[in-house]
Protein backbone atom coordinates (compact mmCIF):
# COMPACT_ATOMS: atom_id res chain seq x y z
CA UNK A 1 0.00 0.00 0.00
CA UNK A 2 1.35 3.41 -1.02
CA UNK A 3 1.75 5.87 1.85
CA UNK A 4 0.57 9.37 0.94
CA UNK A 5 0.81 12.61 2.94
CA UNK A 6 -2.86 12.20 3.91
CA UNK A 7 -2.66 8.52 4.89
CA UNK A 8 -2.07 9.28 8.57
CA UNK A 9 -4.87 11.84 8.67
CA UNK A 10 -7.63 9.26 8.41
CA UNK A 11 -9.46 8.96 11.76
CA UNK A 12 -9.00 5.88 13.90
CA UNK A 13 -10.77 2.89 12.41
CA UNK A 14 -10.78 4.28 8.84
CA UNK A 15 -8.74 2.28 6.34
CA UNK A 16 -6.81 4.00 3.52
CA UNK A 17 -8.22 1.37 1.14
CA UNK A 18 -11.73 -0.03 0.82
CA UNK A 19 -12.27 -3.77 1.00
CA UNK A 20 -13.22 -5.70 -2.16
CA UNK A 21 -16.87 -5.02 -2.99
CA UNK A 22 -19.09 -8.07 -2.69
CA UNK A 23 -21.95 -6.80 -4.88
CA UNK A 24 -21.59 -7.07 -8.66
CA UNK A 25 -24.05 -4.27 -9.36
CA UNK A 26 -26.25 -1.64 -7.72
CA UNK A 27 -29.46 -3.75 -7.69
CA UNK A 28 -27.72 -6.28 -5.43
CA UNK A 29 -26.85 -3.47 -2.99
CA UNK A 30 -30.43 -2.17 -3.09
CA UNK A 31 -31.93 -5.64 -2.60
CA UNK A 32 -29.75 -6.39 0.41
CA UNK A 33 -30.72 -3.11 2.09
CA UNK A 34 -34.42 -3.71 1.39
CA UNK A 35 -34.29 -7.15 3.01
CA UNK A 36 -32.23 -6.00 6.00
CA UNK A 37 -34.45 -3.00 6.79
CA UNK A 38 -37.73 -4.25 5.30
CA UNK A 39 -40.08 -2.77 7.91
CA UNK A 40 -38.27 0.53 8.39
CA UNK A 41 -39.40 3.73 6.65
CA UNK A 42 -37.11 4.41 3.73
CA UNK A 43 -38.50 7.66 2.32
CA UNK A 44 -40.82 10.39 3.54
CA UNK A 45 -41.79 13.18 1.20
CA UNK A 46 -42.49 16.37 3.12
CA UNK A 47 -44.49 19.18 1.51
CA UNK A 48 -44.19 22.81 2.76
CA UNK A 49 -47.72 22.64 4.21
CA UNK A 50 -46.77 19.68 6.39
CA UNK A 51 -48.58 17.06 4.30
CA UNK A 52 -46.51 13.97 3.70
CA UNK A 53 -46.35 10.41 2.46
CA UNK A 54 -43.94 7.56 3.20
CA UNK A 55 -42.64 4.28 1.79
CA UNK A 56 -41.03 1.44 3.73
CA UNK A 57 -38.01 -0.43 2.43
CA UNK A 58 -40.15 -3.41 1.46
CA UNK A 59 -42.50 -1.12 -0.48
CA UNK A 60 -39.67 0.50 -2.41
CA UNK A 61 -38.31 -2.95 -3.27
CA UNK A 62 -41.69 -4.28 -4.44
CA UNK A 63 -42.65 -1.19 -6.45
CA UNK A 64 -39.26 -0.90 -8.13
CA UNK A 65 -39.43 -4.60 -9.07
CA UNK A 66 -42.79 -3.92 -10.71
CA UNK A 67 -41.42 -0.91 -12.56
CA UNK A 68 -38.39 -2.86 -13.78
CA UNK A 69 -40.67 -5.57 -15.16
CA UNK A 70 -42.91 -2.94 -16.76
CA UNK A 71 -39.92 -1.43 -18.60
CA UNK A 72 -38.67 -4.77 -19.89
CA UNK A 73 -41.82 -6.85 -20.45
CA UNK A 74 -44.50 -4.26 -21.23
CA UNK A 75 -42.63 -1.53 -23.10
CA UNK A 76 -40.08 -3.86 -24.67
CA UNK A 77 -36.98 -1.96 -23.58
CA UNK A 78 -33.76 -3.93 -23.49
CA UNK A 79 -30.62 -3.99 -21.38
CA UNK A 80 -28.57 -0.86 -21.92
CA UNK A 81 -31.46 1.26 -23.22
CA UNK A 82 -31.39 4.78 -21.80
CA UNK A 83 -34.26 5.95 -19.59
CA UNK A 84 -34.48 9.55 -18.36
CA UNK A 85 -35.96 10.75 -15.07
CA UNK A 86 -37.13 14.34 -14.85
CA UNK A 87 -38.56 14.85 -11.37
CA UNK A 88 -38.03 16.89 -8.23
CA UNK A 89 -37.48 15.05 -4.95
CA UNK A 90 -40.55 12.87 -4.48
CA UNK A 91 -41.49 9.28 -3.56
CA UNK A 92 -41.79 8.28 -7.21
CA UNK A 93 -38.13 9.16 -7.83
CA UNK A 94 -36.40 6.30 -5.94
CA UNK A 95 -39.00 3.80 -7.19
CA UNK A 96 -38.37 4.83 -10.79
CA UNK A 97 -34.58 5.09 -10.41
CA UNK A 98 -34.22 1.71 -8.70
CA UNK A 99 -36.57 0.17 -11.25
CA UNK A 100 -34.47 1.46 -14.13
CA UNK A 101 -31.31 0.02 -12.58
CA UNK A 102 -33.00 -3.32 -11.81
CA UNK A 103 -34.17 -3.50 -15.43
CA UNK A 104 -30.59 -3.29 -16.64
CA UNK A 105 -31.32 0.04 -18.33
CA UNK A 106 -29.17 3.16 -18.11
CA UNK A 107 -30.41 6.01 -15.92
CA UNK A 108 -30.21 9.52 -17.37
CA UNK A 109 -30.83 12.14 -14.68
CA UNK A 110 -32.45 15.30 -16.03
CA UNK A 111 -32.99 18.63 -14.32
CA UNK A 112 -36.74 19.37 -14.01
CA UNK A 113 -35.97 23.06 -14.61
CA UNK A 114 -34.70 22.38 -18.11
CA UNK A 115 -36.45 24.12 -20.96
CA UNK A 116 -37.52 22.28 -24.11
CA UNK A 117 -34.27 23.06 -26.05
CA UNK A 118 -32.16 21.78 -23.15
CA UNK A 119 -34.26 18.62 -22.91
CA UNK A 120 -33.96 18.00 -26.65
CA UNK A 121 -30.17 18.24 -26.51
CA UNK A 122 -29.76 15.84 -23.60
CA UNK A 123 -32.34 13.31 -24.79
CA UNK A 124 -31.01 13.32 -28.35
CA UNK A 125 -27.38 13.03 -27.34
CA UNK A 126 -28.04 10.15 -24.93
CA UNK A 127 -30.51 8.37 -27.21
CA UNK A 128 -33.19 8.21 -24.53
CA UNK A 129 -36.05 5.84 -25.40
CA UNK A 130 -38.23 6.37 -22.32
CA UNK A 131 -38.92 9.38 -20.12
CA UNK A 132 -40.31 9.35 -16.58
CA UNK A 133 -41.55 12.88 -15.89
CA UNK A 134 -43.60 14.62 -13.22
CA UNK A 135 -46.93 15.60 -14.78
CA UNK A 136 -46.55 19.25 -13.76
CA UNK A 137 -43.72 19.52 -16.32
CA UNK A 138 -45.45 17.58 -19.08
CA UNK A 139 -46.54 20.73 -20.93
CA UNK A 140 -43.03 20.75 -22.47
CA UNK A 141 -43.53 17.38 -24.15
CA UNK A 142 -45.06 18.59 -27.45
CA UNK A 143 -41.95 20.67 -28.15
CA UNK A 144 -39.61 17.82 -27.21
CA UNK A 145 -40.89 14.41 -28.29
CA UNK A 146 -40.98 15.07 -32.04
CA UNK A 147 -37.31 16.09 -31.96
CA UNK A 148 -36.05 13.07 -30.01
CA UNK A 149 -36.20 9.30 -30.15
CA UNK A 150 -38.38 8.98 -27.05
CA UNK A 151 -40.98 6.24 -27.53
CA UNK A 152 -42.37 5.85 -24.01
CA UNK A 153 -43.57 8.53 -21.59
CA UNK A 154 -44.60 7.77 -18.00
CA UNK A 155 -46.07 10.59 -15.92
CA UNK A 156 -45.95 10.66 -12.12
CA UNK A 157 -47.82 12.88 -9.69
CA UNK A 158 -45.98 14.95 -7.10
CA UNK A 159 -48.06 13.24 -4.38
CA UNK A 160 -47.59 9.70 -5.72
CA UNK A 161 -47.91 7.14 -2.88
CA UNK A 162 -49.46 9.69 -0.49
CA UNK A 163 -52.59 8.66 1.48
CA UNK A 164 -55.57 9.05 -0.92
CA UNK A 165 -57.28 11.93 0.88
CA UNK A 166 -54.07 13.96 1.16
CA UNK A 167 -53.17 13.20 -2.47
CA UNK A 168 -56.55 14.50 -3.62
CA UNK A 169 -56.15 17.71 -1.64
CA UNK A 170 -52.70 18.36 -3.14
CA UNK A 171 -54.09 17.58 -6.59
CA UNK A 172 -56.89 20.12 -6.14
CA UNK A 173 -54.43 22.76 -4.99
CA UNK A 174 -52.30 22.14 -8.08
CA UNK A 175 -55.31 22.34 -10.40
CA UNK A 176 -57.27 25.23 -8.98
CA UNK A 177 -54.93 27.24 -6.73
CA UNK A 178 -51.41 27.39 -8.16
CA UNK A 179 -52.52 26.10 -11.59
CA UNK A 180 -49.33 24.08 -12.03
CA UNK A 181 -51.08 21.29 -13.94
CA UNK A 182 -51.83 21.43 -17.64
CA UNK A 183 -53.63 18.97 -19.95
CA UNK A 184 -51.24 16.31 -21.28
CA UNK A 185 -51.77 16.03 -25.01
CA UNK A 186 -49.05 13.48 -25.77
CA UNK A 187 -49.47 9.72 -25.43
CA UNK A 188 -48.40 8.65 -21.95
CA UNK A 189 -48.89 6.12 -19.16
CA UNK A 190 -49.63 7.09 -15.59
CA UNK A 191 -47.03 5.85 -13.10
CA UNK A 192 -49.57 3.83 -11.11
CA UNK A 193 -50.80 2.18 -14.32
CA UNK A 194 -47.21 1.25 -15.18
CA UNK A 195 -46.74 -0.29 -11.74
CA UNK A 196 -49.99 -2.25 -12.06
CA UNK A 197 -48.92 -3.58 -15.46
CA UNK A 198 -45.63 -4.64 -13.91
CA UNK A 199 -47.39 -6.33 -10.98
CA UNK A 200 -49.48 -8.37 -13.40
CA UNK A 201 -46.29 -9.62 -15.04
CA UNK A 202 -44.83 -10.49 -11.63
CA UNK A 203 -47.99 -12.45 -10.82
CA UNK A 204 -47.44 -14.48 -13.99
CA UNK A 205 -44.03 -15.56 -12.72
CA UNK A 206 -41.68 -13.03 -14.32
CA UNK A 207 -38.53 -12.69 -12.19
CA UNK A 208 -36.73 -9.33 -12.26
CA UNK A 209 -33.60 -11.11 -11.02
CA UNK A 210 -33.27 -12.47 -14.55
CA UNK A 211 -32.29 -8.99 -15.74
CA UNK A 212 -29.16 -9.13 -13.59
CA UNK A 213 -27.65 -11.79 -15.85
CA UNK A 214 -24.72 -10.17 -17.56
CA UNK A 215 -24.97 -7.04 -15.38
CA UNK A 216 -21.44 -6.94 -14.04
CA UNK A 217 -19.38 -4.25 -12.31
CA UNK A 218 -18.35 -2.64 -15.59
CA UNK A 219 -21.87 -2.44 -16.99
CA UNK A 220 -22.99 1.14 -17.61
CA UNK A 221 -25.38 2.29 -14.88
CA UNK A 222 -25.93 6.00 -15.52
CA UNK A 223 -25.20 8.92 -17.79
CA UNK A 224 -24.67 12.03 -15.69
CA UNK A 225 -24.57 15.09 -17.90
CA UNK A 226 -21.90 17.67 -17.23
CA UNK A 227 -19.92 20.28 -19.08
CA UNK A 228 -16.68 18.56 -18.07
CA UNK A 229 -13.63 20.74 -18.68
CA UNK A 230 -14.70 22.15 -22.04
CA UNK A 231 -18.16 23.55 -21.32
CA UNK A 232 -19.91 21.31 -23.85
CA UNK A 233 -22.63 19.24 -22.18
CA UNK A 234 -21.88 15.53 -22.38
CA UNK A 235 -22.70 12.38 -20.47
CA UNK A 236 -20.23 11.03 -17.93
CA UNK A 237 -20.44 7.22 -18.20
CA UNK A 238 -20.71 5.84 -14.68
CA UNK A 239 -20.58 2.08 -14.27
CA UNK A 240 -22.07 0.02 -11.46
CA UNK A 241 -18.52 -0.44 -10.12
CA UNK A 242 -17.91 3.34 -10.16
CA UNK A 243 -20.97 4.12 -8.10
CA UNK A 244 -20.62 1.16 -5.75
CA UNK A 245 -17.04 2.18 -5.08
CA UNK A 246 -18.04 5.74 -4.22
CA UNK A 247 -20.72 4.49 -1.82
CA UNK A 248 -18.17 2.30 -0.04
CA UNK A 249 -15.46 4.98 -0.09
CA UNK A 250 -17.72 7.61 1.43
CA UNK A 251 -19.01 5.13 4.00
CA UNK A 252 -15.47 4.16 4.98
CA UNK A 253 -14.41 7.76 5.54
CA UNK A 254 -17.51 8.47 7.63
CA UNK A 255 -16.67 5.44 9.76
CA UNK A 256 -18.52 5.04 13.04
CA UNK A 257 -20.22 8.42 12.60
CA UNK A 258 -22.73 6.64 10.34
CA UNK A 259 -25.03 4.42 12.42
CA UNK A 260 -26.80 1.73 10.35
CA UNK A 261 -30.56 1.82 10.76
CA UNK A 262 -30.51 4.85 13.05
CA UNK A 263 -30.06 7.87 10.78
CA UNK A 264 -32.53 10.37 9.31
CA UNK A 265 -31.15 12.46 6.47
CA UNK A 266 -32.74 15.59 5.09
CA UNK A 267 -32.52 15.65 1.29
CA UNK A 268 -33.03 19.21 0.15
CA UNK A 269 -30.49 18.87 -2.66
CA UNK A 270 -32.14 17.52 -5.83
CA UNK A 271 -31.67 13.79 -6.38
CA UNK A 272 -30.89 14.34 -10.07
CA UNK A 273 -27.68 16.02 -8.87
CA UNK A 274 -24.94 13.37 -8.68
CA UNK A 275 -23.90 14.33 -5.13
CA UNK A 276 -27.38 13.78 -3.71
CA UNK A 277 -27.89 10.71 -5.87
CA UNK A 278 -24.78 8.92 -4.62
CA UNK A 279 -24.62 10.16 -1.03
CA UNK A 280 -28.21 10.88 0.02
CA UNK A 281 -29.91 8.20 -2.05
CA UNK A 282 -27.53 5.26 -2.52
CA UNK A 283 -25.29 5.55 0.56
CA UNK A 284 -27.95 6.32 3.14
CA UNK A 285 -30.37 3.78 1.63
CA UNK A 286 -27.69 1.10 1.93
CA UNK A 287 -27.36 2.07 5.61
CA UNK A 288 -31.06 1.78 6.40
CA UNK A 289 -31.59 5.50 6.94
CA UNK A 290 -34.88 7.35 6.71
CA UNK A 291 -34.65 9.84 3.87
CA UNK A 292 -36.74 13.01 4.15
CA UNK A 293 -37.36 14.24 0.61
CA UNK A 294 -38.09 17.93 0.08
CA UNK A 295 -39.32 18.83 -3.44
CA UNK A 296 -38.26 22.47 -3.09
CA UNK A 297 -36.20 24.01 -0.26
CA UNK A 298 -36.86 27.54 -1.51
CA UNK A 299 -37.74 29.67 0.27
CA UNK A 300 -35.92 28.16 3.28
CA UNK A 301 -39.12 28.54 5.29
CA UNK A 302 -40.27 25.45 3.34
CA UNK A 303 -37.98 23.46 5.64
CA UNK A 304 -39.41 24.73 8.91
CA UNK A 305 -42.00 21.97 9.44
CA UNK A 306 -39.54 19.35 8.25
CA UNK A 307 -37.09 20.23 11.00
CA UNK A 308 -39.94 20.44 13.52
CA UNK A 309 -41.54 17.11 12.61
CA UNK A 310 -38.55 14.81 12.05
CA UNK A 311 -35.45 13.80 14.01
CA UNK A 312 -32.97 15.03 11.39
CA UNK A 313 -29.52 13.61 12.12
CA UNK A 314 -27.76 14.43 8.84
CA UNK A 315 -27.98 17.25 6.33
CA UNK A 316 -26.25 17.70 3.00
CA UNK A 317 -26.29 21.01 1.18
CA UNK A 318 -24.45 23.80 -0.56
CA UNK A 319 -23.15 26.98 1.02
CA UNK A 320 -26.26 28.81 -0.17
CA UNK A 321 -28.55 26.51 1.82
CA UNK A 322 -26.52 26.65 5.03
CA UNK A 323 -26.29 30.44 4.80
CA UNK A 324 -30.02 30.77 4.12
CA UNK A 325 -30.93 28.67 7.16
CA UNK A 326 -28.62 30.72 9.35
CA UNK A 327 -30.62 33.79 8.34
CA UNK A 328 -33.94 32.22 9.38
CA UNK A 329 -35.03 33.29 12.87
CA UNK A 330 -36.87 30.04 13.53
CA UNK A 331 -33.76 27.99 12.70
CA UNK A 332 -31.42 30.03 14.86
CA UNK A 333 -33.91 30.02 17.75
CA UNK A 334 -34.51 26.27 17.55
CA UNK A 335 -31.65 24.48 15.75
CA UNK A 336 -32.27 20.78 15.05
CA UNK A 337 -31.63 19.03 18.38
CA UNK A 338 -30.76 15.61 16.93
CA UNK A 339 -28.38 16.77 14.19
CA UNK A 340 -25.12 14.80 14.19
CA UNK A 341 -23.26 16.38 11.26
CA UNK A 342 -23.64 18.16 7.93
CA UNK A 343 -21.81 17.75 4.63
CA UNK A 344 -21.23 20.62 2.21
CA UNK A 345 -20.50 20.18 -1.47
CA UNK A 346 -21.36 21.59 -4.87
CA UNK A 347 -19.66 24.94 -4.19
CA UNK A 348 -17.14 26.33 -1.73
CA UNK A 349 -18.30 26.46 1.88
CA UNK A 350 -17.37 29.91 3.14
CA UNK A 351 -15.37 29.74 6.40
CA UNK A 352 -17.67 32.34 7.99
CA UNK A 353 -20.71 30.19 7.20
CA UNK A 354 -19.00 27.06 8.55
CA UNK A 355 -18.05 28.84 11.78
CA UNK A 356 -21.55 30.22 12.29
CA UNK A 357 -23.14 26.83 11.52
CA UNK A 358 -21.04 25.12 14.17
CA UNK A 359 -21.84 27.89 16.65
CA UNK A 360 -25.61 27.70 16.14
CA UNK A 361 -26.08 23.92 15.74
CA UNK A 362 -23.22 22.79 18.02
CA UNK A 363 -22.40 20.15 15.36
CA UNK A 364 -19.66 19.80 12.75
CA UNK A 365 -20.04 20.73 9.10
CA UNK A 366 -17.44 19.33 6.73
CA UNK A 367 -16.68 20.34 3.16
CA UNK A 368 -16.03 17.82 0.43
CA UNK A 369 -15.42 17.93 -3.28
CA UNK A 370 -16.57 15.94 -6.24
CA UNK A 371 -17.39 16.03 -9.90
CA UNK A 372 -19.77 14.09 -12.11
CA UNK A 373 -16.84 12.32 -13.74
CA UNK A 374 -15.96 10.73 -10.38
CA UNK A 375 -19.38 9.52 -9.23
CA UNK A 376 -18.80 12.19 -7.66
CA UNK A 377 -16.90 12.37 -4.33
CA UNK A 378 -13.10 12.44 -4.38
CA UNK A 379 -12.23 14.27 -1.14
CA UNK A 380 -13.75 15.36 2.15
CA UNK A 381 -12.75 16.70 5.53
CA UNK A 382 -12.83 13.69 7.87
CA UNK A 383 -15.38 13.60 10.67
CA UNK A 384 -13.53 12.57 13.79
CA UNK A 385 -10.31 13.96 12.34
CA UNK A 386 -8.83 17.36 11.60
CA UNK A 387 -11.25 19.69 9.81
CA UNK A 388 -9.72 22.60 7.91
CA UNK A 389 -12.09 25.36 6.86
CA UNK A 390 -11.55 26.42 3.27
CA UNK A 391 -10.17 23.00 2.39
CA UNK A 392 -11.92 20.23 0.48
CA UNK A 393 -10.22 17.79 2.85
CA UNK A 394 -8.26 14.63 2.13
CA UNK A 395 -8.80 12.05 -0.62
CA UNK A 396 -11.35 9.32 0.02
CA UNK A 397 -9.95 5.83 0.71
CA UNK A 398 -8.63 4.18 -2.46
CA UNK A 399 -8.33 7.61 -4.10
CA UNK A 400 -5.20 9.42 -5.23
CA UNK A 401 -4.98 13.13 -5.97
CA UNK A 402 -2.01 15.07 -7.25
CA UNK A 403 -1.40 18.55 -8.59
CA UNK A 404 0.71 19.05 -11.73
CA UNK A 405 2.09 21.96 -13.72
CA UNK A 406 1.60 22.57 -17.44
CA UNK A 407 4.29 19.99 -18.21
CA UNK A 408 2.66 17.27 -16.13
CA UNK A 409 5.22 17.47 -13.30
CA UNK A 410 4.02 17.30 -9.71
CA UNK A 411 3.97 20.71 -8.07
CA UNK A 412 5.69 21.19 -4.70
CA UNK A 413 3.67 21.19 -1.50
CA UNK A 414 1.75 24.45 -1.26
CA UNK A 415 2.13 25.28 -4.95
CA UNK A 416 -0.95 25.32 -7.22
CA UNK A 417 -1.39 23.02 -10.18
CA UNK A 418 -4.08 21.20 -12.08
CA UNK A 419 -5.77 18.61 -9.89
CA UNK A 420 -5.61 15.03 -11.20
CA UNK A 421 -7.59 12.15 -9.69
CA UNK A 422 -7.25 8.37 -9.84
CA UNK A 423 -9.56 5.85 -8.19
CA UNK A 424 -12.28 3.23 -8.77
CA UNK A 425 -14.98 5.92 -8.83
CA UNK A 426 -13.58 7.63 -11.95
CA UNK A 427 -15.89 7.37 -14.97
CA UNK A 428 -15.42 5.14 -17.99
CA UNK A 429 -15.43 8.16 -20.29
CA UNK A 430 -17.79 10.57 -22.00
CA UNK A 431 -20.74 9.09 -23.88
CA UNK A 432 -19.96 8.83 -27.59
CA UNK A 433 -17.16 11.38 -27.22
CA UNK A 434 -13.83 9.54 -27.57
CA UNK A 435 -11.91 12.70 -28.41
CA UNK A 436 -13.17 14.49 -25.28
CA UNK A 437 -12.49 11.38 -23.22
CA UNK A 438 -8.87 11.27 -24.37
CA UNK A 439 -8.39 14.86 -23.24
CA UNK A 440 -9.37 14.18 -19.64
CA UNK A 441 -8.46 10.52 -19.04
CA UNK A 442 -4.72 10.14 -19.47
CA UNK A 443 -2.82 7.10 -18.17
CA UNK A 444 -5.59 6.35 -15.70
CA UNK A 445 -5.70 9.88 -14.30
CA UNK A 446 -8.71 12.17 -14.57
CA UNK A 447 -7.67 15.71 -15.44
CA UNK A 448 -10.23 17.83 -13.61
CA UNK A 449 -9.33 21.25 -15.00
CA UNK A 450 -9.46 22.60 -11.43
CA UNK A 451 -6.47 24.38 -9.95
CA UNK A 452 -5.61 23.23 -6.43
CA UNK A 453 -2.77 23.02 -3.94
CA UNK A 454 -1.92 20.44 -1.29
CA UNK A 455 -0.58 21.36 2.14
CA UNK A 456 1.94 19.39 4.18
CA UNK A 457 -0.83 17.31 5.79
CA UNK A 458 -2.26 16.15 2.48
CA UNK A 459 -5.29 18.46 2.61
CA UNK A 460 -6.31 20.01 -0.70
CA UNK A 461 -7.45 23.57 -1.37
CA UNK A 462 -9.16 24.66 -4.57
CA UNK A 463 -7.36 27.72 -5.92
CA UNK A 464 -9.71 28.29 -8.81
CA UNK A 465 -12.65 26.60 -10.44
CA UNK A 466 -12.58 25.44 -14.01
CA UNK A 467 -11.42 28.44 -15.91
CA UNK A 468 -14.70 29.88 -17.10
CA UNK A 469 -17.45 27.86 -15.43
CA UNK A 470 -19.94 29.81 -13.32
CA UNK A 471 -21.25 28.15 -10.18
CA UNK A 472 -24.75 29.34 -9.25
CA UNK A 473 -25.97 27.82 -5.95
CA UNK A 474 -23.96 24.69 -6.70
CA UNK A 475 -25.16 24.33 -10.30
CA UNK A 476 -22.75 24.52 -13.21
CA UNK A 477 -23.41 27.20 -15.81
CA UNK A 478 -21.26 26.99 -18.89
CA UNK A 479 -20.64 30.31 -20.66
CA UNK A 480 -20.57 28.75 -24.13
CA UNK A 481 -24.18 27.63 -23.75
CA UNK A 482 -25.48 31.00 -22.52
CA UNK A 483 -23.45 32.90 -25.12
CA UNK A 484 -24.94 30.78 -27.89
CA UNK A 485 -28.45 31.68 -26.76
CA UNK A 486 -27.63 35.40 -26.52
CA UNK A 487 -25.92 35.36 -29.92
CA UNK A 488 -29.10 33.96 -31.44
CA UNK A 489 -30.84 37.28 -30.72
CA UNK A 490 -31.08 39.15 -34.05
CA UNK A 491 -29.85 42.41 -32.52
CA UNK A 492 -26.70 40.97 -30.90
CA UNK A 493 -23.32 41.23 -32.56
CA UNK A 494 -21.11 39.63 -29.89
CA UNK A 495 -21.54 38.29 -26.40
CA UNK A 496 -19.47 36.96 -23.52
CA UNK A 497 -20.57 35.54 -20.19
CA UNK A 498 -18.72 35.46 -16.87
CA UNK A 499 -19.53 34.82 -13.23
CA UNK A 500 -19.66 37.64 -10.71
CA UNK A 501 -19.80 37.34 -6.89
CA UNK A 502 -23.29 37.13 -5.43
CA UNK A 503 -24.14 37.07 -1.73
CA UNK A 504 -27.07 34.67 -2.14
CA UNK A 505 -25.98 32.22 -4.84
CA UNK A 506 -22.18 32.38 -4.60
CA UNK A 507 -21.95 33.53 -8.19
CA UNK A 508 -24.36 35.04 -10.69
CA UNK A 509 -24.26 35.11 -14.47
CA UNK A 510 -23.33 38.39 -16.12
CA UNK A 511 -23.41 39.01 -19.86
CA UNK A 512 -21.32 41.47 -21.84
CA UNK A 513 -22.94 42.34 -25.15
CA UNK A 514 -22.07 44.28 -28.28
CA UNK A 515 -25.31 45.30 -29.98
CA UNK A 516 -25.73 45.68 -33.71
CA UNK A 517 -27.60 48.95 -33.26
CA UNK A 518 -28.90 51.17 -30.44
CA UNK A 519 -32.20 50.18 -28.91
CA UNK A 520 -31.43 46.71 -27.54
CA UNK A 521 -32.30 46.60 -23.84
CA UNK A 522 -31.25 44.50 -20.89
CA UNK A 523 -34.87 43.49 -20.28
CA UNK A 524 -35.41 42.16 -23.80
CA UNK A 525 -32.19 40.14 -23.71
CA UNK A 526 -33.02 38.57 -20.36
CA UNK A 527 -36.51 37.70 -21.60
CA UNK A 528 -34.93 36.13 -24.69
CA UNK A 529 -32.69 33.98 -22.48
CA UNK A 530 -35.56 32.85 -20.27
CA UNK A 531 -37.21 31.25 -23.30
CA UNK A 532 -34.31 28.82 -23.79
CA UNK A 533 -32.46 28.50 -20.48
CA UNK A 534 -33.18 27.24 -16.99
CA UNK A 535 -33.65 30.14 -14.57
CA UNK A 536 -30.26 29.76 -12.84
CA UNK A 537 -28.48 30.10 -16.21
CA UNK A 538 -30.23 33.35 -17.18
CA UNK A 539 -27.95 36.41 -16.84
CA UNK A 540 -28.67 38.45 -13.74
CA UNK A 541 -27.33 41.56 -15.45
CA UNK A 542 -26.23 42.73 -18.89
CA UNK A 543 -23.50 45.25 -19.63
CA UNK A 544 -23.34 46.74 -23.11
CA UNK A 545 -19.93 47.43 -24.64
CA UNK A 546 -18.77 48.98 -27.88
CA UNK A 547 -16.29 46.10 -28.19
CA UNK A 548 -15.10 43.07 -26.22
CA UNK A 549 -11.45 42.37 -25.36
CA UNK A 550 -9.82 39.78 -27.65
CA UNK A 551 -6.46 38.14 -28.12
CA UNK A 552 -4.43 38.19 -31.34
CA UNK A 553 -6.44 35.40 -32.95
CA UNK A 554 -9.75 37.04 -32.12
CA UNK A 555 -10.76 34.96 -29.11
CA UNK A 556 -12.78 36.90 -26.53
CA UNK A 557 -10.87 37.24 -23.26
CA UNK A 558 -13.35 36.46 -20.51
CA UNK A 559 -10.62 36.90 -17.91
CA UNK A 560 -10.26 40.56 -18.87
CA UNK A 561 -14.00 41.05 -18.48
CA UNK A 562 -13.87 39.55 -14.99
CA UNK A 563 -10.76 41.33 -13.79
CA UNK A 564 -10.76 44.75 -15.47
CA UNK A 565 -13.20 47.62 -14.86
CA UNK A 566 -15.47 48.72 -17.66
CA UNK A 567 -14.32 51.60 -19.88
CA UNK A 568 -16.00 54.94 -19.32
CA UNK A 569 -18.25 54.56 -22.37
CA UNK A 570 -19.48 51.08 -21.45
CA UNK A 571 -23.22 50.83 -21.77
CA UNK A 572 -23.51 54.37 -23.21
CA UNK A 573 -25.01 53.21 -26.47
CA UNK A 574 -27.90 51.57 -24.60
CA UNK A 575 -28.26 54.06 -21.79
CA UNK A 576 -27.35 51.51 -19.09
CA UNK A 577 -24.98 51.87 -16.15
CA UNK A 578 -21.51 50.39 -16.26
CA UNK A 579 -22.46 47.35 -14.22
CA UNK A 580 -25.96 46.84 -15.56
CA UNK A 581 -29.05 46.39 -13.40
CA UNK A 582 -29.11 43.43 -10.98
Amino acid sequence: MTVHPWTHKYPSGVSPEIEPISQRNLPELLREAAHRYANAIAFTQCMPNGMNGSLRYRDVDTYSDAFAVYLREVTGLGAGDRVAIQMPNCLAYPVAAFGILKAGCVLVNTNPLYTAPEMVHQFSDSGVKALIITDMFADRLPAVLSKTGIEIVVTARIAEFFPPVIARIIRMVQKYWDRSLHPITEKHTAFKEALEAGRQQLARGVKPEAYLTGMGPNTLAALQYTGGTTGVAKGAMLSHANMLANVYQTSELMGSNLRPGAETILTALPLYHIFAFTVNLLLFYSQGARNILVPSPRPPSNLKRTFENYRITWLTGVNTLFNALLNERWFVAHPPPHLQASIAGGMSLLPTVAEQWRKITKTPVVEGFGLSEASPVIACNPLGGVIKDGSIGIPLPSTEIRCVDDNGKATPVGEPGEMLVRGPQVMQGYWQSPAETEKVLVDGWLHTGDIARMDEDGYFFIADRKKDMVLVSGFNVFPNEVEAVIAAHPEVSEAAVVGIPDAKSGEAVKAFVVAKAPGLTEESLIKHCRDSLASYKVPRSVEFRDELPKNLIGKILRKDLRDKPAPENAGSSQGESETGRG
